[in-house]
């Protein structure tokens, strides 16, 4: 059934074909008709008569293709089936009437074909008929003309003599004389012979050893065909994981040239690496492989290995163990520096260029040295009077023969200039009159890009700006040795002018406290703040109002005036206490840390305090009213505000006072502080400090308690209460003393956002005014550190060592930042 379907399919074609081109004949041949010219028709041809033949023809031809176009049923194949009913179309005139169309078609069908009925033949016979058909045809055109060629070929595909021979394609290349009638004769007078080999196919004459390819084909009817089965896909829906370590071969070599650890640098950036030997599949190992071997040939060019080669390979050297994605590099010539040029005007002095350009003749092309040297230029020339200088795009010309590179930098210097005056645009936080204050150069000075940056620094630490920019802008204004004026112009953006702020802590003796403030930094201007404090602890209670002026006649220099009301509750003393006060500082801020601090000012203190009376045995409260001065000199050569991890800090104070009650009784408070930060690793740091106090002129009993010395707490000496050393009264309440020594030292290791510190502190408050460091208190114990974009947040735990009765076990501590 399935052949004859198919012969059913080939016979429709062939009729198909077949009619097809008898009507593109029969079109040719009546437009061959309707283009003859006048004149032909004139001088005799016999138009008429094949247009007689082509009229009889159709005659003959319209029977059969009226049948031929007619199905089993009588209906017209080119019939259209009916349109739907109530349906209108456009009347359109036919291009050629189905009558005409049908005439032109020849009558051709499959069972007039008698060749479509005979048996097929075996391939020997189609091999042999293929061979007689050539030599045929070869005879019939050597006997045309008048050429005349004689063909010597051999019956027996066995035989062949020495002038024949056999091509690998089946063709036998046998040779043919050919004598040209027209041919020039030579010297005796004879026509020549020319030998041309021809290629005559005898493909019948070669042995069939298949003994299929000489077997009859079968009838079609029973020739059966089984379908293909084709294999299904493999299903790669499921995740099919491999393992893999990766091996580097080559680059130790390299390695031990370089100023870097490649390896180092290709771990960090590796995608193999970060994969931690486990992909998805064999085709996400090749992509991390060849983006690896991308990687590692783009490390190798940055260290001058420009002719690095580098292959990957992924190798299974046993089906239990993991993938080895290898990389082996071939690091090839390192490229040194044979020229280096500059190409740049006169700058002064002469040699400002040479002097901060790094790179030398006869060192490897490394990219990081080049890119430094290029930013050197860029950095020291605005540093040293030229603001304007531009480096541009530099050529290094290499010479694979000779492993060497030409250095071509372009230098666009630029006038050299100095200070002008100083603009401002912008939402104005302050105008150009303060801006010029905050500036630490003068009308005249030599540029300096430093200064600059200082400026733009000195514009963010007012905190009134949300944005800030700083541009040098040229004048063509020029001073008498030919540098140019240039003006600053600062394009302000004002940002909110009001801030809320808190802070929460807790200590063992001093409890909870929290601290609020509202502040107007610019109610005054320019930068003249008002701030309102307020404090709510179990302990401590405050509110105080302050009016400061920043940057007040200078750079970093601020005046304040205090009012505060306080209230304090410790087992030391009772107190309620009003002060008034002004002080001019120049103190360190988180966002402008400064390396020299000072401030003075002058205090006047009314309190109500209640002491323990030796005497009389019992607590007793008297009122104190204290004028007092204040001085502090400091010394900050640490990296940080808040989490400091190297550098040491230095700080005196000395305060002289007097009590106003009665008789008028003056002393002086001093007390110094230092630390010191060391790192040991990136990670850990040990941190030591040391704190030395005394009051001199007056007894400890002529003394507000308030005035005296305590030590214990966060602050202080950790593991002891809140101002639990030293001297106590008979109910075991610390009276205070006259002089103190503490000491700490702390181990901070950081890991991450978190850190722990371990950490011992000693200390010792005495009656007298010389603290001789004898009797110390140890308290040790161990701390959480959270690490913030501001500080970090401390969280401290210790006890005493040797602790004594009302001590207490555990003492807990909490605030921001460091102890010290």
């Amino acid at each position: 059934m399935t052949s004859k379907r198919w012969s059913g399919h080939a016979r429709g074609a062939l009729s198909l074909s077949v009619s097809v081109a008898a009507l593109l004949l029969g079109a040719q041949a009546q437009a061959q008709v309707s283009s003859a010219s006048e004149g032909e028709r004139k001088s005799g041809m016999a138009v008429g008569e094949q247009s007689q033949g082509n009229a009889a023809s159709e005659a003959r031809a319209e029977p059969a293709a009226s049948a031929d176009s007619r199905d089993a049923d009588g209906r017209d194949i080119a019939a259209p089936s009916p349109p739907p009913p109530n349906v209108l179309f456009p009347v359109v005139e036919p291009i050629i009437e189905d009558e005409e169309f049908r005439k032109a078609i020849p009558p051709i069908s499959a069972e007039d074909d008698p060749e479509l009925s005979r048996p097929l033949e075996t391939i020997a016979e189609f091999e042999q008929r293929q061979a007689d058909e050539a030599a045929e045809r070869l005879a019939r055109r050597n006997g045309n003309g008048g050429d005349t060629a004689t063909l010597a070929s051999q019956n027996d595909a066995g035989d062949s003599d020495t002038d024949g021979g056999s091509d690998a394609d089946g063709l036998v290349r046998q040779p043919a004389v050919i004598t040209s009638a027209n041919a020039m004769p030579d010297a005796q007078g004879t026509e020549r012979q020319v030998h041309v080999p021809l290629m005559v196919p005898v493909i019948g004459s070669s042995p069939i050893r298949d003994t299929e390819l000489s077997a009859p084909l079968p009838p079609l009817d029973s020739f059966d065909v089984t379908p293909v089965e084709f294999a299904e896909a493999a299903d790669d829906s499921r995740n099919r994981e491999v393992r893999y370590s990766i091996k580097i071969n080559g680059m130790s070599e390299a390695e031990s040239s370089s100023e870097i650890s490649m390896a180092r640098l290709f771990r960090s950036l590796s995608v193999l690496h970060d994969g931690d030997g486990k992909a998805d599949n064999i085709a996400m190992l090749r992509a991390r492989l060849t983006a690896d071997g991308e990687l590692v040939q783009r490390i190798m060019a940055s260290e001058g290995y420009y002719d690095a080669a580098v292959k990957t390979q992924i190798i299974r050297s046993d089906a239990k163990e993991p993938l080895a994605a290898t990389l082996n590099i071939t690091a090839g010539t390192r490229y040194n520096f044979s020229e280096i040029r500059v190409d740049a005007g006169p700058t002064i002095p002469d040699d400002l260029i040479a002097a901060n350009f790094p790179l030398r003749v006869g060192e490897p092309i490394v990219a990081e040295r080049v890119l430094a040297a290029e930013a050197a230029i860029a950095l020291r020339l605005p540093e040293h009077g030229y603001p304007f200088t531009k480096v541009g795009q530099r050529d290094i010309l290499l010479d694979g023969a000779a492993g060497t590179g030409a250095y071509t930098l372009p230098v666009e210097v630029g006038n050299r200039a100095r200070f002008g005056g100083i603009s401002t645009t912008g939402d104005l936080a302050f105008d150009a009159e303060h801006v010029e204050l905050l500036a630490r150069f003068k009308h005249g000075d030599l540029y300096d890009s430093r200064k600059v940056d200082d400026l733009r620094q000195a514009l963010v630490a007012t905190g009134l700006l949300s944005t800030v920019a700083a541009e040098t802008q040229p004048t063509g204004t020029y001073a008498e040795d030919g540098s140019e004026f240039v003006t600053m112009m600062v394009t302000q953006q004002a940002g909110p002018p009001r801030t809320l702020a808190g802070s929460i802590g807790y200590g063992t003796g001093q409890g909870l406290r929290a601290e609020g403030s509202w502040q107007h930094r610019n109610l005054f201007p320019p930068e003249g703040a008002l701030i309102v404090r307020g404090l709510a602890g179990t302990q401590e209670q405050s509110l105080g109002v302050t009016m400061r002026r920043s940057n007040a006649g200078r750079r970093d220099r601020s005046f304040e005036m205090v009012a505060e009301a306080l209230r304090s509750n410790y087992d030391a003393f009772e107190a309620i206490t009003g002060r008034v006060g002004f002080r001019i500082s120049r103190e360190s801020t988180p966002l402008w840390q400064k390396k020299l601090t000072y401030s003075f000012g002058a205090d006047l203190i009314a309190t109500r305090e209640d002491d323990y009376d030796f005497t009389t045995q019992s607590r007793r409260k008297d009122f104190y009213t204290i004028l007092g001065l204040a001085g502090q000199l400091g010394i900050d050569r640490s990296n940080s505000m808040l989490d400091p991890t190297k550098g040491f800090r230095i700080t005196g104070l000395v305060q002289p006072e007097g009590s106003l009650s009665g008789s008028f009784t003056p002393y002086a408070r001093t007390q110094i502080d230092g630390s010191a930060y060391y790192p040991v690793m990136d990670n850990l740091v040990i941190a030591g400090r040391i704190r030395v106090a005394s009051i001199l002129g007056a007894d400890r009993e002529r003394l507000a308690p308030s005035r005296r010395f305590y030590g214990g707490g966060g602050g202080s000496v950790r593991g002891f209460g809140y101002q639990q050393l030293g001297p106590k009264d008979p109910n075991n309440d610390p009276i205070g003393g006259r002089s103190l020594n503490e000491v700490g030292l702390e181990a901070r290791y950081r890991f991450g956002s978190y850190g722990v510190v371990g950490f011992v502190d000693a200390g010792q408050v005495y009656t007298g005014s010389t603290p001789d460091f004898s009797n110390m208190r140890v308290g040790m114990g161990l701390g959480g550190r959270f690490y913030t974009n501001f500080g970090p947040m401390r969280l401290d735990v210790a006890t005493p060592i040797g602790r004594k009765p009302g001590e207490s076990r555990v003492s807990v501590y909490v605030s921001i930042g460091q102890a010290f």
